[in-house]
């Protein structure tokens, strides 16, 4: 099978450059998403302390997380600059979270034969929404006739038409929650984490999940894999989430707001360390991803594709960093079997079999400037001989130090999708996995703008306001359809509550009108959340 024969090329090729080269290499299972230790390592960032993190891809695994860490500890022992008071505890409170990690590396203790913890983390949380998810189904003309950038190229796609969008928006005002949807009224969910170790070769996670809703109990396992490796070369088997970009509230290729994909995946946990590899582009990560999307149609729509994913990071200044990513669907039953291999490997062909998303993303980090992040993605829908077209974008920026003391920061995030982005129309049920997009939450023909201002009073007790506008169809529009609009607010409040015991409150209201594109249909959302978590 080409795509069998492709990963594996790319694989062995990885495998080559990496393995051999690897100077530590400490297995470890991957921090949650929704952890407080990305908002920590990205404060001691934007104070100076780290300089080798790559952002573009996650989910961090915790040797990186340590790593990180420990260039944390160095830069301010050795006095590098004057960080805020606020840095030693940040410093003191990611130690306490990777104990395990921080122990085999920077204690030099050997790592025991086997190792387990049956209780390594857990959350448990309540949510009430009162409130209705916006359907995303719709349909949307395509006006063809594109050129890359609207002026290069020429005309590209001389076809046009009308496609079909589906998909749901999953849970109003709780967005990239890894596919769980909470229906109307009371919610609890209970989540906890199991590792297993071999040596420092092996991990193992297993994190089954309790939903219980209206009428409904699930168990489910929410992620479960096997990890082999680590350092510049690591093969992890089983269901875990992925992000593609610097993002924070989204990108446009791939976050983990629909279910975690079952996949295999080879990635670098920690930058590359080879050598030329080092001194020609500086630090170096990548992933290589191979899933399977749901089934859907039937007769002569029946479709059952393959997801690949590819995400290469290049940091070669402390200061910028710049990826490419790539997500697409491809091959399965249904499709033309008569496909040349450049139309395979490369797409851009009618009829390829293949629904691609592919682009570039950028960070850049300004001392001067408060050690400012601004950052921003670009992607392609479609495709000309590789170069990707029919454009989304995101743009952002991140302020770490709002303020002398370094308690307060602000984010501002802007994503604009295309009308046709996440449609494709040899695969019906476009670019879903279990009826949500893995891409932005908030769909294709689609502005987006977001805001979150947050104070840190100590590690573990921070207060953050979010606000964001969101305006859907204002592009591709058939007759009927309206704009809808979307203002919305939330306040969150976490806080210790006992030893390693944290809570988490939020409340969030929003306001739409014109719901689901019909003009004159408005209502109103809100939602309470409030959680329990140990070591989360």
């Amino acid at each position: 099978m080409p795509i069998r024969t492709w990963m594996v090329t790319c694989f062995a090729l990885v495998m080559l450059l990496a393995a051999p080269h690897a100077t530590w290499a400490l297995a470890s299972n991957n921090v949650p998403l929704d952890s407080p230790i990305y908002l920590y390592l990205d404060k001691l960032a934007g104070f100076g302390l780290i300089t080798s993190e790559v952002k573009g891809l996650r989910p961090y695994s915790r040797a990186e997380a340590a790593r990180l860490l420990l260039e944390a500890e160095h830069s301010s022992a050795s006095g590098q600059g004057e960080p805020p008071l606020i840095a030693g505890e940040l410093i003191s409170r990611l130690r306490e979270l990777l104990q395990r990690e921080i122990k085999l590396r920077d204690g030099g203790a050997p790592a025991p034969f086997i190792d387990h913890d049956l209780f390594s983390s857990a959350r448990l949380r309540y949510v009430y929404l009162d409130g209705v998810p916006r359907s995303y189904d719709r349909l949307v003309t395509d006006p063809g006739h594109q050129s890359v950038f609207g002026f290069i190229g020429g005309d590209l796609r001389p076809v046009s038409g009308v496609s079909h969008q589906v998909g749901s928006e999953g849970t109003p005002l709780l967005e990239n929650n890894e596919g769980v949807i909470y229906k109307q009224g009371s919610n609890g969910e209970f989540r906890w984490e199991m590792d297993a170790f071999l040596l420092d070769k092996g991990s193992i996670l297993i994190e089954p999940q309790v939903l219980v809703s209206s009428g409904s109990q699930k168990l489910t396992l929410q992620k479960g894999y096997l990890k082999l490796g680590g350092g510049g070369a690591e093969l992890e088997v089983g269901r875990d989430a992925l992000w593609f970009g610097p993002g924070y509230r989204g990108t446009t290729t791939l976050t983990n707001n629909a279910q975690n994909f079952d996949m295999i995946k080879l990635s670098s946990p920690e930058p590359v360390d080879v050598g030329w590899i080092k001194r020609y582009l500086g630090e170096f990560k990548y992933a290589l991803a191979l899933s399977r999307f749901d089934e859907s149609g039937s007769a002569d729509t029946y479709r059952h594709p393959y997801f690949v994913g590819i995400k290469l990071d290049v940091k070669p200044a402390s200061w910028f960093e710049i990826g490419f990513n790539m997500v697409r669907e491809q091959g399965g039953p249904g499709l033309p079997p008569n496909v040349s291999t450049f139309c395979k490997i490369f797409g851009g062909c009618d009829n390829d079999g293949i629904n691609a998303i592919a682009g570039f993303d950028m960070r850049v980090r300004i001392p001067w400037l408060r050690n400012t992040e601004l950052y921003g993605e670009f992607s392609g829908e479609d495709s000309a001989k590789f170069w990707p077209f029919v454009e989304s974008y995101i743009v952002g920026a991140y302020i770490p130090n709002l303020t002398a003391s370094g308690k307060d920061d602000l984010r501002v995030e802007a994503y604009w999708g295309s009308y046709i982005h996440y449609v494709d129309y040899q695969f019906p049920n476009g670019y879903t996995y279990h009826g949500m997009t893995p891409g932005h939450s908030q769909g294709a023909a689609t502005f987006d703008f977001f805001t979150e201002y947050s104070h840190w009073f100590s590690p573990r007790n921070r207060v953050a306001l979010d606000y964001f506008f969101t305006e859907r169809g204002n592009g591709g529009r058939v007759e009927g359809q309206a704009v809808e609009r979307k203002n919305a607010g939330r306040l969150w409040w976490s806080l210790p509550v006992a030893g390693d015991i944290d809570a988490r409150l939020m409340y969030g209201f929003e306001y739409l009108s014109n719901v689901n594109l019909v003009g004159g249909v408005n209502r109103s959302n809100q939602l309470a959340l409030m959680e329990l978590s140990y070591k989360y």
